[in-house]
């Protein structure tokens, strides 16, 4: 009896209660497109997807301020800063889930097999968040990466969407066998330790921080982690990836994955490379400034949507680690804050793009000319997600980059931030350029496949899922920039009271004036 105690207490399966509800609706999905058919699978399996992860977000928020967070002999940490992650990325599932169905039907596709593979992936984010052990944490990594492969790949008849997987694959596995290689040479620089503060511990100890091995090993699972976050250089993927996708699975990939990514990046380097946070901050420099430049100048000569979105994203994340370089309370707090609103925004934008190419079949930006007069709601929800993006108060972006801002200029990145905001002006020019086409262009000036725009009307009784998923982001984007004082308290409460941010909080000695 004690020993069953005993195990029970150092198991503490319940920190991955959300997980086992994912797992428990992935079963349901399965079993229920085995048993009900094609006809149940499109009617009921999207809806039993989502109440799942409705669900699973529920548990995370039962365990916030939970007394015992770690689990599973220290493998998995459930603190409050992974709970804020790994809601991040289920509310990206939930929205991606409501943008997927119909346009997974118009396509022909099976729809319970893609939402299977999309909980597959949204689990193994979440337990990315949270891993707390070397083995743990490629487990899950490989669970989000092959499943993001699987998406990416899904339209099997369609060549583009075949050839940005068969990229992807190929990247992500070179990547990924280059994060195994350095923290391999992790695991042998330790004397054989897998639990990240077990090795952080050792490795500040002894002698190792100077040693060539530990170098090469933080330059491998940095650009691990960069591939991840999409930060130049390791970004190549990324554009034909977006472009060839899935409109839906660009949606989660922008954003669940790259929250999933952020979340490795500060566990791990937080806590195993904290002896040399000076070098892995030199190295995040480079990448933020290489991705705010060349995301924001490449962006303005893309001609797709879903391209200039691609190099959007590379862009965003050169913002988000300027939290991560400020290395303090305020910085990682605005980090989860921008994630936060970010993951509203960009998911509205791309249900825009969703519904206008279902009802064209383009998404090039020309095609989007004066369509204010054929749909002006349209116009609207993707006028305010561009210029969220573009960080136009009073919306969510403006405030999120406010945050990062002002931490960064805290920490002494006085470079970093004028930077940032010289970019941020770019930025707002090609978010405009798109506004000013739907909007200002006379009906002369119409593209040909807007004057052949179906009529819309939309009315609540019969709005469908992915009109549902684009009002709900509109909705977030616009109250977040009114309630940001609560949501960023809400993230800082998260970061404060996560012990290894608090331990290993160092200012850092790089200034960029």
């Amino acid at each position: 009896m004690d020993f069953s105690s005993n195990v029970a207490s150092q198991l503490n399966a319940g920190t991955i209660a959300p997980e086992g509800i994912v797992i428990i609706t992935l079963l349901l999905v399965l079993v229920g497109d085995l048993i009900g058919g094609r006809q149940f699978s499109s009617r009921f399996i999207p809806y039993l997807a989502i109440a799942g992860l409705f669900l699973s977000i529920g548990a995370l928020c039962l365990g916030w301020n939970r007394a015992e967070t770690v689990s599973f002999l220290g493998s998995f940490n459930s603190d409050n800063l992974s709970i804020v992650f790994r809601s991040i990325i289920a509310l990206s599932s939930v929205v991606t889930i409501l943008m997927s169905i119909r346009y997974i039907e118009q396509t022909g596709t099976a729809l319970a097999e893609f939402m299977a593979i999309l909980l597959t992936a949204t689990l193994g984010g979440m337990f990315l968040s949270g891993a707390n052990e070397l083995s743990m944490i490629f487990i899950s990594l490989e669970m989000l990466s092959i499943s993001s492969y699987l998406m990416t790949g899904y339209m099997k008849r369609d060549t583009r969407s075949n050839e940005a997987a068969l990229k992807y694959l190929l990247i992500g596995a070179s990547s990924s066998a280059i994060f195994l290689y350095g923290v391999s040479l992790l695991y042998g620089l330790s004397a054989g330790e897998t639990n990240l503060q077990a090795i952080g511990n050792k490795l500040a100890l002894s002698n190792a921080t100077s040693s060539l091995g530990l170098v090469i090993s933080l330059v491998f699972v940095i650009a691990g982690i960069a591939f991840k976050i999409s930060a130049v250089p390791f970004h190549q993927w990324t554009p034909d990836v977006y472009e060839g996708s899935p409109t839906p699975v660009v949606a989660f990939l922008s954003v669940g994955s790259k929250a999933a990514g952020f979340a490795l990046a500060i566990r791990l380097l937080v806590t195993a490379f904290g002896s040399l946070s000076e070098q892995w901050h030199v190295v995040f420099t480079a990448l933020a400034i290489l991705s705010m430049i060349l995301g924001n100048v490449v962006a303005l000569a893309q001609t797709s949507m879903k391209r200039m979105l691609a190099y959007s994203s590379i862009a965003q994340a050169g913002f988000v680690m300027i939290g991560l370089i400020a290395n303090s309370d305020a910085g990682y707090s605005s980090m989860l804050f921008y994630l936060l609103v970010y993951l509203f925004m960009n998911l509205g934008a791309f249900s825009c793009i969703i519904l206008f190419s279902l009802r064209t079949g383009t998404d090039q930006i020309s095609e989007y000319a004066g369509l204010y007069q054929k749909d002006p709601l349209l116009t609207l929800g993707l006028s305010i997600c561009l210029l969220s993006l573009g960080g136009i108060p009073p919306l969510a972006g403006f405030f999120g980059k406010i945050y990062l801002f002002w931490a960064g200029w805290q920490s002494g990145l006085y470079g970093l931030v004028i930077l940032g905001l010289v970019t941020s002006v770019i930025s707002i020019y090609y978010y405009i350029r798109v506004v000013k086409m739907m909007v200002v262009k006379e009906p002369q000036e119409m593209s040909e496949v807007v004057k052949n725009y179906p009529e819309i009307r939309w009315n609540l009784n019969g709005m469908r899922p992915l009109q549902v998923g684009l009002v709900l982001s509109l909705i977030a984007t616009s109250l977040a920039g009114i309630l940001s004082n609560p949501l960023f308290s809400l993230a800082n409460d998260s970061v404060t009271s996560t012990q290894i941010l608090q331990s290993a909080k160092v200012v850092p000695q790089i200034s960029l004036k």
